[in-house]
């Protein structure tokens, strides 16, 4: 698995620069240069008037990746930060409050030995009090590498989503994996499990919890988005696709206008990609679709609806770095923010771009400003993790 620079910024390129594939910039390029430094957050969630952060660094003896939660108050200065350091490399993606302040978070890690060697993960879930202490914990795996993408909450209990797939070439007939749901008890032991897709590449990336139903997205067969609903018991009541988007598919999903709103990139007829937002009923029948186009290959990633219902929407383009004399293709990649309005009529969308590479990967408002959680990656190969805070108006308050 070693691979020069060149080689990881294409890499990063086909994937779209998604934050779904922060675990695999570290297999990829950390396992290879060990004095490489990795901070990033995937998840940011409002808790009172604190907010709370999930994702991984790899700050420790033997630079492996460790899932990390931390708590900020409403200057963003850390309250606590607990590092998962269980197993071997590890990361969180998601996490949520529930009604009693707990704080639950999902990833992956690598379990065992055998799991590190082989670059196989197992799903994770944690739960923790408000002040950071461990409460309970599980584990989920069905085929060679699993992972927890996404958690909601529903009354007795968790429902989380995510992928579990044959990693390393294997040749099976299990219909048991690809995009996964599980539904967990507050103590977190398992109730009913379902899936969707083949075993290969299928995944679920993001959940929502609505009106007596579970609705997931994700994507399928590579290149098809796909969303999904489900019944309290886990029983799948339909699941529409979407044909030709990029390999990550959907990654978004919130509740818009008694409507789902979905996120993505759509391919174009020369493979490049294009951000995407869908409206769908709460039967899966599309309302209406945006496409946002520029001269950038662009996908959208989270969205959140603020309070005078416009829609926000954070994503990452990447653009051929012309000044590159390497043979390959080289991309510059900057994070995206952009706001639409009730109608769905675009107000503004700003690139961020101020390091060697910029990833945006979700959004909150605090203090009624956008803040934004990304991460950057320097000369030196490292990546740090960072906060930008954006006005009303789209407009560059603070970065941190």
């Amino acid at each position: 698995m070693k691979m020069n620079t060149v080689k990881l910024l294409k890499y990063i390129a086909v994937v779209c620069v998604a934050v779904l594939f922060l675990e695999a910039i570290y297999i990829i390029y950390v396992v290879r240069d060990k004095s490489i430094y990795f901070d990033g957050i995937n998840s940011i969630i409002n808790v009172g008037n604190k907010f709370v952060a999930v994702g991984s660094n790899n700050n420790n003896d033997k630079f492996f990746e460790k899932a990390k939660i931390t708590k900020y108050n409403e200057d963003k200065e850390k309250v606590f930060e607990k590092i998962y350091n269980k197993g071997y490399n590890g990361v969180f993606f998601d996490v949520i409050e529930d009604s009693d302040g707990n704080l639950i978070a999902v990833g992956s890690f690598e379990s065992s030995e055998e799991d590190h060697l082989e670059g196989n993960r197992v799903g994770l879930i944690v739960k923790y009090d408000k002040d950071g202490n461990l409460l309970y914990e599980n584990t989920y795996s069905v085929l060679d590498n699993s992972k927890f993408t996404s958690i909601d909450l529903v009354e007795d209990g968790y429902v989380v989503c995510g992928q579990s797939v044959y990693d390393n070439m294997v040749v099976g007939l299990s219909k048991d994996g690809g995009s996964i749901i599980v539904k967990y008890d507050e103590e977190l032991n398992v109730e009913w499990t379902n899936n969707y897709g083949d075993n290969k590449s299928s995944s679920y990336n993001d959940i929502l919890v609505y009106d007596n139903y579970i609705y997931t997205v994700g994507v399928t067969d590579s290149v098809v988005g796909i969303v999904s609903k489900y019944d309290f018991d886990g029983n799948v009541i339909n699941t529409v696709r979407y044909e030709n988007t990029d390999n990550l598919g959907f990654t978004g999903i919130v509740l818009f206008d008694e409507h789902l709103l979905v996120s993505g990139a759509i391919l174009d007829s020369d493979k490049s990609s294009d951000g995407l937002l869908l409206k769908y009923n709460t039967d899966l029948a599309i309302t209406k679709d945006i496409v946002y186009v520029s001269d950038s290959n662009e996908r959208f990633n989270q969205i959140i609806i603020d309070k005078h219902n416009n829609v926000v929407v954070v994503g990452t383009s990447a653009k051929l770095d012309n000044s590159s004399s390497d043979r390959v293709n080289v991309y510059i990649h900057n994070g995206l923010i952009g706001k639409y309005d009730k109608n769905l009529e675009k107000v503004s969308v700003i690139e961020y771009g101020d390091d060697r590479d910029d990833y945006f990967t979700d959004v909150i408002i605090s203090k009624g400003n956008y803040l934004v959680s990304g991460y950057s990656s320097y000369e030196d190969g490292s990546y740090l993790s960072k906060f930008i805070t954006y006005s009303d108006a789209l407009k560059t308050l603070e970065v941190e």
